[in-house]
């Protein structure tokens, strides 16, 4: 059976214990390779300069302190990839190159969620790819196909 190639976006809560026990749980359905994009965000507000001006300083500190991590629970290496500010953009980009065939994303509460605003798990899964929305904090999680 080949490996399912899924894509982990986070950024401030890739770390975090529900986004951990998400990819244990996702691991151990069978075999995955995991890859953890973290759209280039500083400050929490998206850089409104051309992405190769904006420093990825934030966006490696996360990769640093999550990696390890998701590493541990995916049981196995972790890919790292600091994508566009935009998230989706930065979504459809790693779709485009690497191709993927399902995508969790982690967010903030939806009380301080910018890209729950956004409606950004539903706009995701219009890519066609099955998608998984982790909550930190919360006390239940949401999957949609």
């Amino acid at each position: 059976m080949a490996n399912t190639r899924v894509l982990v976006v986070a950024h401030k809560t890739a770390a975090t214990p529900a986004l951990i026990e998400a990819v244990r749980e996702r691991a151990a359905k069978g075999p995955a390779t995991f890859t953890l994009l973290v759209p280039n965000v500083v400050g929490g507000l998206t850089r409104a300069m051309d992405p190769e001006d904006a420093p990825e300083d934030a966006a490696r500190d996360v990769l640093a302190l999550a990696v390890p991590l998701l590493e541990d629970a995916a049981g196995g290496r972790v890919e790292a990839k600091v994508g566009d500010a935009n998230p989706m953009n930065a979504i459809q980009d790693a779709i485009n190159l690497e191709g993927y065939d399902e995508i969790i994303i982690s967010t903030l509460p939806s009380t301080v969620s910018r890209w729950l605003h956004l409606d950004l798990p539903r706009k995701v899964a219009a890519l066609g790819l099955p998608v998984t929305t982790i909550t930190a904090g919360a006390a239940q999680n949401s999957a949609s196909a």
